[in-house]
């Protein structure tokens, strides 16, 4: 039976960052380490550009001044110079060029980080933080790093999520308890990531499904070191997603390791039963990137194709099943299927709808549709791959639950 989670699966966001260029998306700063089927490079953009949303606009979480949903992009309100973006379950983020961070949407929880409870529809910047060079945002909290290699959380604490010692709600940001050395975040259904500089990776929150990879199911308000299977001898990780109640990490060798909820399939390993410490996803080589979603997960491979696996009620999967093809009676896919039609791509993004970022600067979209979260100009699910309309030169992308956006040049 298909367990029901209350976790990033309500609204859903998009990002990119656009050049003035078309299709010089490559522009940014290339970290590249070499394994053993070739090399894996990761980006990180460095263009700063304007950003664009469409699909639902609950809590005026488009960033437009409105509320109305749309389902062709439009221009976020009073924001230029962003790197990078970050969406979560009804509300989104920005970091600007100069390290300062901005949010808008829902704030019933503090997850805006500006002191205040009251949701905007406009971006306000998170209070007393600089020096920002990545950020995340989950169901209801958000965090921030710094160049310093702290991390900063807000927002929800119920499972102590903000990893400060305590399950004490948070409108301005925290210190993350105990962390240095780390160079990526990611935020999930109530719990979060942390990768250091050593290859290693950290878990503090909910962990109801064993979404920690700790070996047990007790939550934890501090970061706890990820060891089991990710122990001695395991390949130095360098990227990590956290998705509603699972997570992928990425190996220096292409190789991926998946841990917490499976109940959809969303480990790619051919089964539906969960694990609470890290498993490799067998025959999976060669991957470059990685997108955890609400129950399903979505991978790009050295050869720029994109593959995908868990959930396809609403065409996740990308290949036209619309549905699935479990062999396990549900609507379904435990093995890894490749998205039609789609090559060139560089980073792909997960949440009720499915985007992919290609090398040209174009953005391309499936699954879920229904407020227009894919962009494309309709309210119509796609179980194929579908361009996002008046999007180009895009250098990121980004993705939470039921609304979408993208940074783009200013005009």
């Amino acid at each position: 039976m298909k367990k029901i989670i209350n976790t990033v699966g309500v609204v859903f966001i998009i990002f990119a960052i656009i050049l003035n260029l078309v299709g010089c998306s490559d522009s940014g700063l290339k970290t590249t380490t070499t394994s053993a089927s070739g090399p894996i490079t990761i980006y990180t953009n460095t263009t700063p550009g304007t950003p664009w949303a469409w699909g639902s606009n609950v809590s005026g979480v488009l960033g437009n001044g409105a509320t109305a949903d749309t389902n062709v992009p439009v221009q976020v309100s009073n924001l230029t110079g962003v790197i990078s973006v970050a969406a979560g379950q009804n509300s989104t983020m920005a970091l600007k060029s100069d390290g300062t961070a901005w949010a808008w949407g829902n704030n019933g929880l503090g997850e805006l980080g500006n002191g205040t409870t009251a949701s905007i529809n406009v971006p306000v910047q998170v209070s007393n933080l600089t020096g920002i060079t990545a950020i995340a945002v989950g169901q209801t909290h958000a965090m921030a790093l710094k160049s310093d290699g702290t991390v900063w959380a807000w927002g929800d604490n119920t499972y102590g999520e903000l990893g400060d010692s305590s399950n004490n709600q948070s409108t301005t940001p925290v210190q993350v308890t105990g962390l240095t050395g780390v160079t990526a975040i990611s935020a999930g259904g109530g719990f979060s990531l942390a990768l250091k500089s050593d290859g290693t990776v950290w878990s503090w929150g909910n962990n109801t499904f064993g979404e920690l990879g700790l070996g047990t199911t007790v939550s934890g308000n501090t970061p706890a070191h990820i060891t089991g299977d990710l122990g001695t001898g395991f390949p130095k990780i360098i990227a990590i997603t956290a998705g509603a109640a699972h997570s992928l990490a990425l190996a220096s060798d292409g190789t991926i390791w998946v841990w917490g909820y499976n109940d959809d399939g969303q480990f790619g390993n051919g089964t539906e039963t969960d694990s609470h410490t890290p498993i490799q996803v067998t025959g999976l080589t060669g991957v470059v990137a990685v997108a955890a979603g609400n129950s399903y997960s979505l991978i790009v491979k050295s050869d720029g194709t994109v593959w995908a696996f868990g959930y396809d009620q609403f065409g996740e999967m990308g290949n036209g099943s619309h549905g699935g093809v479990s062999t396990m009676g549900s609507t379904s896919v435990e093995s890894p299927v490749q998205v039609t039609g789609l090559t060139g791509v560089k980073a792909v993004a997960a949440g009720i709808g499915c985007f992919a970022l290609k090398s040209d600067g174009t953005i391309w979209a499936w699954g879920y549709n229904l407020r227009g979260e894919l962009g494309d100009g309709t309210t119509i699910e796609k179980d194929t791959p579908v361009q996002v309309s008046g999007i180009a030169g895009a250098v990121a992308v980004a993705a939470g639950t039921a609304s979408l956006a993208v940074i783009a040049p200013s005009k």
